[in-house]
């Protein structure tokens, strides 16, 4: 159950229903309390609805109880960080690397709490003077979103110089001397304090900025002076600097570029079958770039057609695992989970071999519902339930569970005989033998539909075998479906023509329908049998047919006609029927 409430909270984390996510978590959490992960988990979702007091909680909770677990760690960095709390953020993730010294996620996690807590350090510094203070609050939290609004500075954007700068300053507004000449800065500034920017002179800056509601600097001409006529010169528009581009994005670009054209290539050989090929494209494009998990879900599909299942399961738990730190499409992540439950089913040898296949293709519904999934889900249960049973089938036992039925059955202990011949059927579902006993049980305990399901199936397995038509006929019989349990013995007779039980049926079941021609019935017994003829959907189609709605007035008025009509066995059968069943009595 708790298993269950964690897919459904990792499922609605993968879609961004935070909210949806804690509250299967929460679930999960109550019903495995010590459970590491779950806390995790909830950790993280807390962290994305931006409630990181929540997510402290969890995360301080989630290293209690697990202190070897490098990603407790990185939460607890996480909610730090998020609370600006950026000393404790750098504890948190030093710790973390004590643990797990190569984890890049709290290596950069690391790298990003000390340039937190160095820019907060400055900020405090640098905000000693009004002016400072003012360009402080000019690089807040909404800085890039004014920058991209504004026409003025919505191309800047574009450019990662620019953009980079930018950063720089927000992290550390007493960089801004650094930047000063760049007329692209400048501009920004105007944007963001909503001020008229000049550009900078020998003095400073300060001198420069002209500060909202501050005293003019010259006196205002009077109103009736008239002002003196200047020419504008219009001066000409900058042109777009060109996208500019650092070594270390460069780099990545291009990595990035190539490890596509590997996977190209990849592709191009597994097409032709030249596995070998295409495991080294898609190892190379991996390499190239980890951080697009269909080079290892292409790489595990290869692996798959080689037969080297372990090397797909491997390929396949990284990708999901990969695919969950970068927040992947979850179809992406899905499609590595039935890959490997595909291998899982492919390894099989026991019935135990098919419950993590099964597990597996669960999850990745709980990712995408893909038909192709569901599918493959259904299989597997079918083919576990299939070895199951082959793994059970011994007739030795099975014959002498159905001895232990048979002493019991004559102690008139019937439903501990049911439960010996019910397994006796585990052990060998192919027993007519113990069909037909477990419905003579059923027969005795008034069970009369799980009786006629046993004696039906029995003689589905052997036709020839009479105790099958004498059980199925007696369960009618006692049913007072008269003409069933006639055509019942009567098919058992074809088999087995001298057969004593199968001839007193047939003479059992005429005696009472000629009861019924007779009008020998009593009232309550007529009421009995046509209130349960009515409910048979094979009378209720003769009664409805026209046909024999005529026949049946014809019996009544026409008895010339009426005669004609018996002629026909087809109809005499129906007839037959309506007197079994007490609807048409004969006089």
């Amino acid at each position: 159950m708790a298993d269950e409430a964690k897919a459904k909270g990792n499922a609605a984390f993968s879609a961004g229903d935070y909210t949806d996510a804690i509250r299967h978590f929460t679930d999960a959490i109550n019903l495995a309390p010590t459970n590491h992960v779950l806390y995790s988990n909830r950790s993280a979702a807390y962290a994305s609805l931006n409630q990181f007091s929540e997510a402290l909680t969890d995360a301080k909770k989630t290293v209690d109880l697990k202190p070897d677990w490098s990603k407790g760690y990185s939460r607890l960095g996480a909610a730090h960080h998020g609370l600006r709390q950026y000393d404790d953020a750098v504890s948190a993730y030093k710790k973390g690397l004590e643990v797990d010294p190569n984890n890049e996620t709290l290596k950069s996690g690391l790298t990003d709490a000390q340039s937190a807590a160095a820019a907060s350090r400055s900020r405090d510094s640098a905000r000693g003077g009004p002016a400072n203070n003012l360009f402080g609050d000019a690089f807040g939290p909404d800085m890039l979103a004014k920058l991209t609004a504004d026409p003025s500075t919505r191309m800047f954007m574009q450019q990662p110089d620019f953009v980079n700068m930018m950063m720089d300053l927000q992290r550390n507004p007493s960089n801004l001397n650094l930047y000063l000449k760049d007329q692209r800065v400048m501009q920004a500034l105007s944007v963001l304090l909503n001020v008229k920017m000049q550009s900078p002179s020998g003095s400073g800056f300060g001198d420069d900025v002209e500060m909202p509601d501050s005293p003019p600097k010259e006196r205002k001409r009077p109103a009736y002076e008239a002002e003196p006529v200047k020419e504008k010169k219009r001066e000409p528009e900058p042109e777009p600097e060109p996208e500019l581009m650092d070594d270390e994005e460069r780099e990545v670009k291009e990595r990035k570029a190539q490890a596509q054209k590997e996977k190209e290539a990849g592709n191009a050989a597994y097409k032709k079958k030249d596995f070998d090929t295409a495991i080294e494209h898609y190892t190379k494009a991996i390499e190239l770039d980890d951080c697009d998990i269909s080079f290892l879900t292409n790489r595990a599909a290869v692996y798959l057609e080689m037969a080297k299942y372990d090397e797909c399961i491997k390929d396949c738990e990284k990708a999901v695992e990969r695919g969950r730190e970068l927040r992947s499409d979850y179809k992406m992540v899905a499609r590595a989970l039935t890959r490997k439950g595909t291998a899982l089913v492919k390894m099989a040898k026991t019935s135990k071999d098919y419950e993590p296949a099964i597990e597996t293709f669960q999850k990745a519904l709980t990712e995408h519902r893909n038909p192709d999934t569901l599918k493959k889900l259904n299989d597997a249960e079918r083919a576990k339930k299939e070895l199951e049973q082959q793994e059970y089938y011994d007739p030795e036992l099975a014959e002498k569970e159905r001895e232990k039925g048979n002493e019991y059955f004559k102690e008139q202990k019937y439903p501990d005989a049911i439960r010996h011949y019910t397994e006796a059927l585990r052990r060998n579902p192919k027993d007519p033998k113990a069909y037909s006993n477990r419905a003579a049980c059923y027969t005795k305990l008034g069970a009369m539909p799980e009786g006629l399901k046993d004696a039906e199936k029995c003689i589905e397995i052997d036709p020839k075998f009479s105790k099958g038509y004498t059980r199925k006929g007696a369960i009618q019989f006692f049913m007072k479906e008269f003409d069933k349990a006639l055509e019942t013995y009567q098919e058992g007779l074809k088999h087995d023509p001298q057969n004593p039980e199968l001839l007193e049926g047939v003479r059992s079941c005429v005696q009472q329908i000629n009861r019924a021609s007779r009008g020998d019935l009593t009232p309550d017994e007529l009421k009995e049998r046509q209130a349960k003829a009515m409910q048979d959907p094979e009378i209720q189609n003769i009664l409805t047919d026209p046909v024999m709605a005529q026949v049946l007035k014809d019996l009544q008025e026409n008895p010339k006609a009426a005669q004609d009509h018996m002629k026909n066995p087809s109809v005499m059968n129906k007839i037959q029927k309506l007197i079994s069943a007490g609807i048409v009595q004969m006089r």
